[in-house]
């Protein structure tokens, strides 16, 4: 069986609900629905350092929280940079990002937070598909001249749809394979992982279906390989209703409420708590985690580490349930 480890969007750090306001120093457009934003700190402060796979969580002029990965130079420590897919059947995010006149507006920002690091290993491979490029462009440019083996495959649409063509044209033949699916069709990821040396970390970064394919594909090689993953969208088996019902006591309100199978907590908790923060409503973004005073959370997202889910300190609303008959919250 391979190696596997989910690393979902987000890692967040001890920090993680610590915010900042940047300014936005300008938006550009880099690929056919695709603008990158450049931010800095309104006094010219230097900005939290971070390291390729991090994301930054967005609360946009409407109040939507977004997450993007940071795509730009970790050594630049004055300036963050992120790309944004307009997305035209999303519910919005990025729409408001395309469409609002952004640039000299202050945007309230949380992070770094990175739950997609880039660890040792003997050999690289990298699989992007569309948009999936951003956090994968920050590793393989930290790795370029480094001397260690990688190789990068990255699949979309179109050329006109695919961010940093240039850029990753510049880093060296051979380590990087662009195959735009109207000229050359989908990658043959079979071939690619079927040939990976033992020990190669894979990192893989795009559409849902992509990252099944290269799911199934590694779970047929020995334990040679290890697989990390950054999803857009949740693992379908997360888990947000079924199971036993519980209770939850709301320290800080002084309530307890029921919560049966077929209800989240997220939607129990606003009930009463209507300005209780939440995102992505999958387990992948973080946004509303709370503090666990009792009781034994059951969790089911993709944002927690597994000392952090051992600990049983923390758990994150929209996914997760409960062990223990009753679960005793920060709130």
């Amino acid at each position: 069986m391979t190696g596997y480890l989910d690393a979902g969007v987000l890692e967040l750090a001890p920090d993680r609900r610590a915010s900042m306001h940047l300014v936005v120093l300008e938006r550009t457009r880099v690929a056919d629905g695709v603008v990158l934003l450049r931010l800095a700190h309104p006094d010219g402060l230097p900005l939290p350092a971070w390291q390729p796979g991090a994301h930054l969580e967005f609360v946009l002029p409407s109040g939507l929280i977004r997450h993007y990965s940071l795509c730009g130079d970790p050594r630049d420590p004055l300036s963050y940079t992120v790309a944004v897919l307009r997305v035209a059947d999303g519910d919005g995010g990025s729409r408001e990002i395309h469409d609002t006149d952004l640039e000299d507006l202050l945007l309230e920002v949380r992070g770094p937070r990175n739950n997609f690091a880039l660890e040792a290993a003997t050999e690289y491979l990298f699989i992007a598909g569309g948009i999936g490029i951003t956090p994968i462009s920050a590793m393989v440019r930290e790795l370029a001249g480094s001397g260690l083996p990688w190789r990068l495959i990255y699949g979309g649409r179109s050329r006109s749809s695919m961010a940093f063509l240039r850029e990753l044209g510049e880093l060296g033949s051979g380590a990087v394979q662009i195959i735009p699916q109207d000229e050359q069709g989908l990658p043959d990821l079979a071939g690619e992982l079927g040939a990976a040396a033992a020990g190669t970390a894979v990192y893989a970064c795009g559409p849902p279906a992509m990252l099944e394919v290269v799911t199934e594909l590694c779970a047929r090689r020995p334990a040679d390989l290890t697989l990390r993953l950054e999803r857009f969208t949740a693992d379908p088996s997360a888990a947000v209703t079924g199971g036993a019902a519980f209770e939850v006591e709301l320290r800080r309100t002084g309530i307890v409420l029921p919560v049966p199978a077929d209800r989240s907590l997220l939607d129990v908790v606003r009930d009463v708590i209507r300005t209780q923060p939440y995102s992505c409503a999958e387990g992948i973004c973080g946004t509303c985690e709370t503090d666990v005073l009792d009781g034994e959370p059951e969790h089911h997202d993709d944002v927690l580490s597994d000392e952090e889910r051992a600990s049983n300190k923390t758990m994150m609303l929209c996914v997760s349930r409960s062990k223990s008959a009753r679960l005793v919250l920060d709130l």
